[in-house]
């Protein structure tokens, strides 16, 4: 089996400090975000941030991770098909 070097695998990996800096290792996109929610695709599937004042500290969909600073008051995983087609449609309007 070939080793396919254009799409890398990142492990996905999420590291809260204090409910007030989120580092996520894994993002192969971000869609939608403001100071309330903000929805990516990861390796595990659309991942859903809620909180207040939250802002994308640091960004490189090269190495696939993110840094999300703000109060941090849910994390959720879209797991159903036709959530995260709709969810993906959304990201790309």
């Amino acid at each position: 089996m070939a080793i396919d070097n254009k799409t890398p695998k990142w492990r996905h990996q999420l590291t809260l400090v204090d409910r007030e800096e989120l580092v996520i290792d894994g993002v192969v996109s971000l869609g939608s975000y403001d100071e309330k929610e903000i929805a990516m695709e990861t390796e595990q599937g659309v991942l859903m941030i809620k909180g207040e004042g939250l802002n994308i500290k640091q960004l490189n969909l090269e190495q696939g991770n993110i840094v999300v600073e703000g109060t941090v008051k849910g994390l959720s995983y879209e797991d159903d098909q036709r959530q995260r087609k709709g969810l993906l449609e959304r990201f790309l309007k």
